[in-house]
This record gives structure tokens, sequence and C-alpha cells, in this order.
């Protein structure tokens, strides 16, 4: 049986059993879907503060007793595939010094500025990384990086009818940004044949082909509200964190790209 989302503690992971011994028998109709459950916390301290994020360690009831976890805490992030009237996809290739590569990715960046909607940032990293803006915006796709570890969640948009802007002044890892324009099933197939392994790049381009095979139709509203991020949905109020320390702050048919045609830039 479904666990329901005000579900904690120890009711919660015997319901989840129940319907985890169901599904052995092949008897769950439910749609497939994550479930969003709230486990009370009983600590939470920002055990390292960080130039870009944080990482905490929060206490947690689980059961008949308490787990200790620790976490990079994220601000969560946008990333945008752009897609322009050739089916071409914008991507940027950028130095990542964690892996030591640079690697092909799409135009991404932080949810850190106060106050501005995902969509908001969205356009913005557009214009900031790759000097383009667009007038048709959907919602793709939205995932988790790293669920054990992260509490980073990416929201990705597609981006149709495209126009160049004002080149921008780009400094650091940015400066040197390589663009191409390459046709998304290209970029399938390089995610397949692993010679590309950005994950965002990759859930995104798989997603986009499964779309467009759909006529679209899985396409979302580009405001829809944002549940499933761990900072901005609703939380119940036995699950908040008794934190110690500093706290861690239409149609889904795409419209046509008009007659902007593709947008050819060079990285600056």
């Amino acid at each position: 049986m479904p666990v329901p989302e005000s579900a904690t503690g120890a009711d919660a992971v015997a319901s989840r059993s129940v319907d985890d011994a169901s599904s052995v028998d092949g008897a769950v109709s439910a749609p497939l879907a994550d479930d969003p459950t709230t486990m009370p916390v009983v600590s939470s301290d920002r055990v390292f503060e960080g130039k870009v994020w944080d990482l905490r360690r929060d206490v947690v009831r689980y059961g008949d007793g308490e787990i200790t976890r620790e976490y990079v805490d994220h601000t969560g992030a946008v990333a945008i595939l752009a897609l322009d009237e050739e089916d071409r996809v914008l991507l940027i290739k950028q130095y990542r010094h964690p892996i030591a590569s640079r690697d092909w990715e799409l135009p991404a960046g932080l949810l850190d500025v106060d106050g501005e909607s995902p969509l908001v940032s969205a356009r913005r990293e557009l214009a900031e990384e790759a000097d383009i803006e667009a007038t048709d915006w959907r919602l793709l796709c939205e995932f988790f990086t790293s669920p054990g570890g992260s509490n980073e969640t990416i929201r990705v948009f597609l981006a149709r009818g495209l126009t160049a802007t004002d080149p921008f002044d780009r400094f650091a890892e940015e400066a040197d940004l390589e663009v191409r324009w390459a046709p998304l099933a290209d970029v399938v197939d390089a995610v397949l044949q692993r010679s590309v392994s950005n994950s965002i790049l990759g859930y995104a381009a798989l997603a986009a082909a499964a779309s467009k095979a759909r006529g679209w139709s899985t396409l979302g509203d580009p405001e829809e509200p944002w549940d499933r991020h761990p900072k901005l949905r609703s939380r119940a109020s036995a699950g908040s964190p008794a934190s110690s320390g500093a706290a861690s702050s239409g149609s889904s048919e795409p419209a046509s790209a008009g007659s902007s045609g593709a947008v050819e830039s060079s990285g600056s």
C-alpha cells in the first residue's frame, strides 16, 4: 500500500515493507514514482562551511533507532538544453577541477540568487554562459545527482526560439569555454558510447530524445512548482531540523524557433 506523505519513523518503514512485498508479487498498480518522505531530524550541524556549499551532519530517527548521515548541502541548480531549428544542442566544454577534465556540458548554474525563480535563473545562465536568449521554455526533466551523499537536485529546461545576445564578460573556468552545436542524435550516441560523462548532459539528452519520439508530449510548464527540491518543498514541522551552528541558508509541443535560425557562438 502507498506510504502517506505524512508518515514518519517506524510507521513509514513498516508501510514501505508491505509495499515492497507486494512489488515482488507484481501486484502494484500505482504509477512508478519516488516517494517524498520526511523523517524526524533530531539534530543538524554544519560541520564544514565551504565557499560554494557546505557539509552537514544530520541525526535522524529511523525505524526503532537513530542514524547519522553526512551530506553536501547544495543550493540546487538549473540547466538548459537549448535546441535550434536543426535539432542541434548547444554544448559547452568547461574545465572541471574535481574530475581533472574539460567535459562537454549544458549551460547550467546554481540557484544561489535569493528570491530568483528556477526559470529566471535558467534564462540568466543561458545568457551568461552562451550569449543566447530563448522565447520558448519548457520543463524537460529534473533529478537528484547523488542522493546518497548530497541533496543537490537539478531542473533541466528545454529552450527553443533562440537568438544571440550581447557577449557576456566571463572569468575563471568560464573565460575559455568552448562552444559547439551538435545534433541531438549525435549527443545521444556519445552518451551511449560513453565518450561523454557529464550526468546532466546524459540525463537531459536521453530525456529530450525520448520526449521528441513522443511528440514532445512529456514536456511540462516551466514554472511548475518544484516540490521535489528539498529546500523548496513544504515540510512537516516534525521533520524540521533543529540546527546548531549557522544555518545554511499550455501545449507541450515546442514553439517554432521563428526567424532566428541557428545561433552560432564561439567560446570567449
